[in-house]
């Protein structure tokens, strides 16, 4: 094992743990439509314990993303969540949001009322999927950040910094970076509507979701369309592999997919399963194992976009500030004995995964009813 497979493989995880987290979000969409779909008490009840039964593994999954990209590439973990914190605390702050509304709507006695927990709810919804998108997006259009590593040798080296006061709310001034971050919404409120269809048994708000299936699947194609037409066509980052210059290279993304066979036949047909597990929900009435397609697709779509971003000698953070500060793999990367000793604590995940199947198993054995929430405890 090289140090350069090793920040290859690391690059790998994370972008696994983002694309998992990107499927997860259908919690947060679903949430989002908590008051389009649900048009009583009893189908918003339907609906917030489907997602409820799901909400930590979201947050766990990015919880855990944030702790990968931090032991694996520090100088992201600083330069990001360190300059750019208004972004990631308004992320975070939602999350927590959705905790709280989890927890409390339904105490006897809250202050707020059900309702008011409820629509806390939707604002994670809409919030969370378009902040993270928009962060991701980053990636390909840059931030405005510097990196300055003569600074190590100082007495408290702080090399990284953001460049304007905004610190990292200026991401959502660049409207690619909203575009992506609307198509992400978007396809979090197609996965969650696709997992109520799974989840839920109650055919007048299932009948509807497959209506509202049509019009979300239409706006996500629209803006995903538009974001890979942006990146595809455009420029992109390019490290030159002996003097390791950033320079601008057209159609550089591109460039990436050819050049790596492997990531644009998972990008395919992770894209393929997608629009299969929609098409063949609306399609047939009586499916409704559309989630399990598309939620894979979506898990190979996302890998597939983020190791375009960072393999093939492009600079995965770029920065629009100096170019020569943008972040690659190999300078932003830990130690080669932190990356050794990480790689064999990795070994663990399958078994971690199996768990998690497990457990999604037994919790989804039979679909939501409304009779099941009048037995039991619910939110």
């Amino acid at each position: 094992m090289t140090y350069t497979f090793l920040q290859h493989y690391w690059w790998l995880i994370v972008s696994l743990l983002a694309a998992i987290l990107v499927f997860l979000l259908f919690v947060q969409g679903g949430n989002s439509l908590l008051f389009l779909l649900g048009k009583n008490d009893e189908e918003r009840k339907l609906m917030v314990n489907s997602t409820g039964r799901k909400w930590e593994f979201t947050f766990t999954t990015l919880v855990t993303f944030g702790g990968a990209f931090f032991a694996s590439f520090p100088l992201f973990y600083s330069t990001s969540f360190g300059g750019a914190y208004w972004l990631w605390m308004i992320i975070l702050f939602t999350f927590v949001l959705q905790a709280v509304s989890y927890e409390f709507q339904s105490k006897a006695g809250n202050l707020l009322g059900k309702s008011t927990y409820r629509w806390f709810l939707v604002v994670n919804g809409f919030v969370g999927p378009i902040l993270l998108g928009g962060a991701v997006a980053t990636f390909f259009t840059g931030s405005n950040f510097t990196v300055n590593r003569d600074l190590l040798t100082s007495a408290m080296p702080v090399i990284s910094g953001w460049a304007n006061a905004s610190h990292g709310l200026d991401a959502l001034l660049n409207g690619w970076n909203v575009v992506f971050g609307v198509a992400v919404l978007c396809l979090a409120q197609v996965l969650g509507i696709l997992y109520f269809i799974n989840n839920i048994d109650y055919p007048t708000l299932i009948a509807r979701a497959r209506k509202q299936l049509v019009v979300y699947t239409t706006l996500f194609l629209v803006f995903f369309l538009a974001f890979m037409g942006r990146i595809w066509l455009g420029s992109g980052y390019a490290v030159d592999p002996v003097t390791q210059q950033i320079n601008m290279e057209p159609y550089k993304y591109l460039t990436n997919l050819f050049a790596m066979p492997w990531v644009s036949f998972a990008f395919v047909i992770g894209v393929g399963l997608v629009l299969f597990g929609i098409g063949r929900t609306l399609l047939k009435p009586s499916f409704t194992h559309g989630i399990w397609f598309s939620g894979a697709g979506t898990v190979l779509t996302v890998l597939s976009l983020l190791l375009t971003a960072g393999y093939n000698g492009t600079a995965y953070y770029p920065s629009t500030a100096d170019l020569q500060s943008s972040l690659t793999i190999a300078n932003s990367s830990s130690s080669e004995f932190t990356l050794r000793v990480m790689f064999y604590v990795s070994l663990l995940v399958p078994f971690v995964l199996a768990y998690i199947f497990y457990a999604w198993r037994s919790i989804d054995r039979k679909q939501i009813t409304a009779d099941e929430l009048e037995r039991d405890a619910a939110y």
